[in-house]
């Protein structure tokens, strides 16, 4: 549900327009909103299913979320759409990282624990293109009020599931709420995040993207600065110093910037290119996604509970991100006539199998070892890699592709043959760029992680520590 929401608005986003009379200047708001406050609030939530308890956290991420999309559904105008996207990123920041959180405590039994991650990277793999698949599905035979109302149906049942199946477990010592980490961190990655997306819409020389950037830059490193003050007189930081300093978990965070940044380019890049230029209808255009789906759906699964704990987190990781290079890299051969069994089919397919590969093992190496008091906050930085990365990634491809099509148009009178020429060869060209990133990032991780296989993969241990009794634990 949380990641769906991220892509769902996309598709459904032409017919809201309509309906509520929203300006071209506006549009992109219903969907930067959500991201915005997704993005800078992770932390922060994270580190609020630390301290009340990640099923009370969790829970009250899902009626939250639920309400905001009820109003955002009955919005009738622009303002309420955008105040209940964000409203439903405020409820996502503390839902996502209260249930990957839960995931990690629970789930002790190796067998078990490595399906139950397989089926999380699944879903954080897949739910993007679902986002696509059910926005199509919804506003072609329903309305794009539905791509919002659907979540108080997943809401309803993830809440009667809560109820019946997460225990409730006492509290025991809590950490204190950093305050000025939390400042400095929502509003630094607010800024980052606000940057880029009016770069993506606005170009890079626009001051409200410029000045958001350099204020990024400033806040977070006062936040890291604050953390590690903090850490070292024995205080309780918001994002406490080594959970990231681990080689393991770095690599980890960032296979999933990396990763981030390449997926949703690919959702939007290929969306346009499905629609505009082959002509696909919403609801084509997100069936057209399935086959990938399936690919990392299935490896995923056949990642965590046969791969991982023979091979390790190292070589399945480095090599799912040069496959991803590779699929991007397949789709350097789309042009203006558009073929989807050629040209991008394959690469649809091949995509699946790097995303199956990485995300589990990432997801995994970014939560585990970690103290079970910090679980929360090292699942909110799973959760902030892959929104930042998507927010970098867009926009920086974005205005690569920008600029190639108008290089390609070269102030030629534009004729629709042309113009579909030049969008086919500004998402080549941003395909090249991603393949570069995804190259890169994979050399940087296969060198930040460990070889082999840690003992928290082998044994299914979460944490350190032993595995807590109820009285003990959270």
């Amino acid at each position: 549900m949380v990641v769906l929401d991220a892509t769902i608005m996309n598709v459904a986003l032409p017919s809201a327009q309509d309906a509520l009379d929203i300006s071209d200047a506006d549009r992109q708001w219903v969907v930067t909103a959500y991201a915005l406050a997704f993005g800078s609030l992770l932390l922060l939530g994270g580190r609020i299913s630390d301290l009340v308890g990640r099923r009370a956290s969790f829970m009250l991420g899902l009626v939250g979320f639920a309400a905001a999309s009820a109003v955002g559904g009955a919005a009738q105008n622009f303002a309420t759409l955008v105040s209940a996207r964000v409203g439903q990123g405020v409820f996502a920041a503390l839902l996502a990282p209260a249930a990957l959180s839960l995931l990690t405590t629970t789930f002790t039994d190796p067998k078990e624990r490595a399906k139950a991650f397989g089926v999380f990277g699944a879903l954080a793999g897949t739910g993007g293109a679902i986002g696509l698949i059910l926005g199509g599905s919804l506003t072609t035979y329903a309305s794009w009020r539905w791509a919002l109302y659907v979540n108080i149906v997943f809401a309803a049942v993830a809440f009667l599931g809560a109820t019946v199946v997460l225990p409730k477990i006492p509290r025991g010592a809590r950490p204190k709420l950093d305050l000025a980490g939390t400042v400095t961190a929502s509003a630094g990655l607010f800024a980052l995040v606000f940057g880029f997306a009016r770069a993506e819409t606005d170009g890079w020389s626009d001051n409200l993207c410029v000045y958001p950037l350099i204020a990024s830059g400033v806040l977070l490193a006062a936040f890291v600065a604050l953390q590690r003050t903090l850490a070292r007189r024995g205080g309780s930081p918001l994002l406490p110093p080594s959970i990231v300093k681990d080689r393991n978990r770095a690599g980890s965070y960032l296979a999933m910037l990396v990763v981030g940044a390449g997926m949703f380019a690919v959702f939007l890049f290929l969306t346009y290119y499905l629609q505009v230029v082959m002509g696909y209808s919403a609801i084509r255009t997100g069936c057209a996604f399935l086959p990938m789906v399936a690919m990392i759906v299935t490896f995923s699964q056949l990642t965590n509970l046969v791969l991982l704990p023979r091979i390790g987190a190292r070589v399945l990781i480095t090599l799912g991100m040069l496959i991803c290079a590779l699929a991007m890299s397949d789709w350097t051969t789309i042009d203006a006539r558009g073929d989807y069994a050629t040209e991008v089919l394959p690469g649809f397919l091949v995509m699946g199998i790097g995303l199956g590969l990485v995300f589990s093992p990432a997801i995994q190496g970014a939560v585990s070892g970690v103290d079970r008091r910090d679980a929360g906050v090292a699942s909110a930085m799973v959760n902030t890699m892959q929104q930042v990365g998507g927010s970098i990634g867009i926009a920086l491809l974005s205005t690569i592709a920008a600029t190639a099509a108008e290089d390609r148009l070269g102030g030629r009178t534009p004729t629709p043959a042309l113009m579909a020429d030049a969008a086919a060869h500004s998402y080549v060209v941003a395909f090249w760029w991603a393949c570069g990133f995804l190259i890169g990032g994979a050399v940087l991780v296969g060198l930040l992680l460990r070889p082999g296989v840690p003992a928290s993969v082998a044994h299914g241990a979460g944490a350190p520590d032993k595995t807590p009794t109820p009285s003990s634990s959270r």
